[in-house]
């Protein structure tokens, strides 16, 4: 049957890359992801499959070089984005310590628009201080403990230093999440958007280090730090600013050298598959 198909003279790129994506789905549905494979050989993987189908484009005379080019272009596109989108489960030891570096230096930063949102909080009325003090007092908690255990953990990367690096966050994020709700219920409208704005400037980096901290984590730890979860991102999604989401996937995307920026709808749907 395979040779058949493999010898048929109608056989097209753009029928090789439908069965390409179909067959990327069945590895998403059964956990494999570009972690699991290895960069070298998903690297490998695409120089291999773009050389068979130009090839493959050049031998077919039912197609136009305009026409194939699109096609080729389009359906490229297609499973560039499907392996652009999978998680870094399963990264090399260099690509981890990338990343820890990532954490470290988002780490500080946190901590001080944690300070902006803090000094905010003393001038807002008593209903927007009742949303935004417990979860300041969250940050100055776990703030300083997180940017302690990134380092520790970019100094010693193994399972004790990233299980509380992974436990942080977890917590950090949750009280954000719960900020958010809770912003939502606030009846003066004028207060609400305050209070929502102010927290934003907080998720906006819980979301991001969440993401890197899940992308040197294997897929099980992923699904253990999703046991901490008690709001999850679709109840708050209406709430979060996307647009700041998405400058800050620009930044890490730069300063880690993805070779794709993943957008938030990305952000959302994987972190809902993983329980977040």
């Amino acid at each position: 049957m395979f040779s058949n198909l493999w010898n048929h003279p109608k056989t097209t790129a753009v029928g090789l890359l439908l069965a390409i994506v179909t067959i990327g789905g069945v590895f998403l549905q059964q956990g494999v992801t570009l972690g699991n494979l290895g960069t070298g050989n998903v690297v490998s993987l695409a120089i291999g499959v773009a050389t068979a189908l130009l090839g493959l484009l050049a031998r077919d005379p039912s197609s136009s070089s305009t026409t194939s080019t699109a096609k080729l272009g389009a359906w490229m596109l297609i499973s560039l984005t499907l392996l652009g989108t999978m998680p870094m489960v399963g990264c090399t030891q260099k690509q981890k310590i990338t990343v820890a570096q990532e954490i470290v230096n988002w780490a500080p930063v946190f901590i001080s628009t944690a300070d902006t949102v803090n000094a905010a909080v003393e001038a807002l009325d008593p209903a927007t201080i009742l949303v935004l003090r417990p979860l300041t007092l969250a940050i100055d908690t776990f703030g300083p403990q997180f940017q302690l255990a990134a380092q520790n953990y970019l100094a010693n990367p193994n399972q004790t230093t990233l299980q509380v690096l992974q436990a942080l966050i977890v917590q950090i994020q949750q009280n954000t999440n719960t900020a958010l709700l809770k912003a939502a219920k606030i009846t003066n409208p004028a207060s609400q958007a305050t209070a929502t704005r102010n927290i934003n400037l907080v998720a906006t980096i819980a979301n991001t280090l969440l993401a890197l901290v899940q992308g040197i984590s294997t897929k099980a730890q992923v699904a253990q730090m999703a046991t901490g979860v008690h709001v999850t991102l679709a109840q708050v999604r209406p709430y979060l600013d996307q647009d700041s989401m998405q400058a800050a996937s620009v930044k890490v995307s730069r300063d880690i050298a993805l070779s794709v920026t993943p957008t938030p709808d990305q952000f959302f749907a994987y972190e809902s598959r993983a329980g977040f």
